[in-house]
């Protein structure tokens, strides 16, 4: 089954983890991955992944009543409003500066990450030092779509 607004993740990149939609980062690439995953067109790309579940964790919502949103055919603004008035109620000051610490997280720092993340910023070639979680995705997807990435 096709979802309004659902991309091909197999030959685009989702949007970029920066993009912010209401002051939150991760939630227009979950959205897109979740649609596509719907769709059966996620390639590669796993909806409630890590990177997803930050997002749900932050706003003590439940992965399965989102996908059951997008599911619905909901747009980008009905799922923005869902976010804003669903789980723990965030001002935008919690929204801003948690979005800000998820932007600038660097996977090295910590022990349980730091063997994956440093053998993904090598095959990159990336300074795992250096790097943030979101500018490996970003060069992920560059890797992989060229100048269809979105930055």
């Amino acid at each position: 089954m096709t979802f309004p607004f659902a991309k091909d993740l197999a030959h685009e990149p989702p949007c970029s983890p920066r993009m912010r939609m209401g002051g939150y980062v991760i939630l227009a690439r979950t959205i897109d991955v979740c649609r596509a995953d719907l769709s059966e067109t996620a390639g590669d790309y796993r909806f409630n992944c890590p990177l997803d579940r930050m997002l749900f964790v932050f706003k003590e919502v439940r992965a399965d009543d989102f996908r059951a949103r997008v599911a619905a055919g909901w747009t980008d603004v009905e799922m923005l409003e869902w976010m804003k008035s669903t789980g723990v109620r965030r001002s935008a000051a919690e929204v801003h500066g948690w979005s800000d610490r998820v932007e600038n997280d660097r996977p090295y720092g910590d022990p349980v990450r730091r063997q994956w993340f440093k053998g993904e910023c090598e095959r990159l070639g990336l300074s795992p030092l250096s790097t943030t979680l979101f500018d490996y995705l970003d060069a992920e997807d560059a890797a992989t779509f060229g100048s269809l990435a979105r930055a």
